[in-house]
């Protein structure tokens, strides 16, 4: 079995009030850098053998963050990054939560699209088919991988069977810390939403 560490990105100055989506030069706050620290610290005595991020500002660092302790370099995949917004990157959440597309994407994700951007199912593909990838280079080893709060929540999703119109009943915390398992014989899901010091090892 491949044992994934799924580490959501430290708080920035937009989270909770922006959708950042792609947007180069949104960093991590002081409190973003302590998140990241405490989830660092939380996996330190984990065996990991790699660290994988998605190519964004704000999970770089904390991916950097959490490689520290076992003097790991980042490896960057672009099919771990954020949902592609389109025309919705960069708004209020609060201004979004006025249009009718931000109905459809909490009742029926699985029919929303973003004005020029993806489907929420075209990220769950996309997200499970680089895993698959990177636990065919990493069989029976651990390894972390910093992304993004739908993109955690939708593989979570994937790996428990769950249709993606439940996706939004899953939380992902900024810096929480979400395990899964998988070999030949499925997954297992063994953390969601874990706080650094409830993180449980492999």
């Amino acid at each position: 079995m491949t044992t994934f560490f799924f580490v959501r990105h430290g708080v920035t100055s937009h989270t909770g009030h922006k959708l950042t989506g792609w947007m180069p030069d949104v960093h991590l706050t002081e409190d973003g850098i302590k998140q990241a620290e405490a989830a660092a610290q939380a996996l330190a005595s984990v065996p990991l053998k790699a660290v994988y991020s998605s190519p964004i500002d704000r999970t770089l660092e904390t991916a950097k963050i959490v490689a520290a302790p076992h003097k790991l370099d980042v490896a960057v995949r672009a099919d771990l990054g954020e949902v592609q917004y389109g025309k919705w990157t960069n708004r209020s959440i609060k201004s979004l939560a006025r249009t009718k597309l931000w109905d459809v994407v909490q009742r029926w994700p699985s029919g929303a699209r973003f004005p020029d951007g993806e489907t929420l199912l075209e990220v769950q593909h996309r997200v499970v088919t680089e895993l698959d990838k990177i636990r065919a280079e990493h069989p029976k080893r651990a390894v972390a991988c910093a992304s993004h709060s739908d993109v955690i929540k939708l593989t979570v999703a994937h790996y428990l069977g769950v249709h993606i119109d439940l996706f939004q009943r899953i939380e992902v915390s900024p810096a929480s810390i979400t395990v899964i398992a998988v070999g030949d014989g499925g997954p297992r899901v063994l953390a969601v939403n874990a706080t650094p010091a409830s993180s449980p090892k492999p």
